[in-house]
């Protein structure tokens, strides 16, 4: 999908008409991926995510279509969705 999108609606595409039990598990999987890198998620109003870094810098986003250029920008590096270290800790434990 374009940014355009982003211009025509405020709402992320991947996000229209989904329940709030589809939103918790979303915001739950960006919490551990961001954590990773350093930054936590959370939600405000069910409506917005707000990003932190460790060191108290914070941005509020409005979706989840600017979430991955802003966690950049506060984690001041480029962050690489297919980091080795990153998918080995989202795998599935083996039990």
């Amino acid at each position: 999908m374009c940014a355009l999108c982003n211009v025509l609606t405020s709402m992320h595409w991947a996000e229209e008409g989904e329940s709030r039990r589809a939103r918790a598990l979303r915001t739950r999987f960006l919490q551990r991926l961001l954590d990773h890198f350093g930054l936590t998620l959370g939600e405000w109003a069910g409506s917005v995510y707000v990003v932190s870094d460790r060191k108290g810098s914070t941005a509020v986003v409005q979706d989840i279509g600017t979430l991955w250029s802003t966690a950049e920008r506060l984690a001041r590096r480029p962050l690489d969705p297919l980091d080795p270290a990153l998918l080995e800790s989202l795998a599935p434990v083996a039990v």
